[in-house]
């Protein structure tokens, strides 16, 4: 009979513990280590952060937007920490020093080499489950944006250069493009 391994069990002061400059994301007591975003990842998460935010301030909006590194801790257990390239909070009561308590409303992603797999597949779960109405990912390789709708069950895509409707902002549309 063989030996069974049984799998280390991480929480969310384990993330905290990693040494200075180290990043991970936490899923089901898992970690996944982060690497480095690229200059270009960086130049679309900058770019559509300005336009949500813009939206926001000119339309005296109560939600909040926050760029990574921002962390959110998607349920009530200590067991998953994540740091969405884009958060939008629209109930301030979430909102703590330490980040996000709960799901927010709507989460956008950039896709990197590494993290194709989590934020397809991993991460839409996880969003899904813990109440996010809205969840984009942004891929530069196959110059798309997928837009799911939880509140409405649907999932759309997008071309880069076009106009993507923020589903939870009525009338608010980003252009995504990979040649900010």
């Amino acid at each position: 009979m063989g030996a069974i391994r049984k799998e280390e069990m991480y929480t969310t002061e384990d993330i905290y513990a990693l040494p200075e400059g180290e990043r991970a994301e936490l899923i089901d007591g898992q970690i996944f280590y982060m690497t480095p975003p690229t200059t270009n990842h960086q130049r679309l998460v900058s770019d559509m952060h300005y336009q949500i935010k813009d939206f926001i301030r000119k339309n005296n909006g109560q939600c909040e937007v926050f760029p990574a590194p921002f962390a959110v801790f998607l349920n009530e257990d200590d067991r998953t920490y994540v740091e969405p390239d884009i958060s939008v909070i629209c109930d301030g009561e979430k909102l703590t020093d330490r980040g996000c308590q709960g799901a927010p409303d709507w989460i956008v992603e950039v896709v990197s080499p590494g993290s194709r797999q989590m934020d397809y597949y991993k991460k839409l779960f996880k969003y899904r489950t813990a109440g996010v109405r809205e969840y984009w990912v942004v891929d530069p390789d196959r110059r798309t944006v997928t837009v799911y709708n939880f509140e409405r069950d649907t999932m759309e895509e997008y071309p880069f250069g076009g106009e993507v409707p923020a589903g939870i902002y009525k009338g608010f549309y980003i252009t995504v493009d990979a040649c900010v």
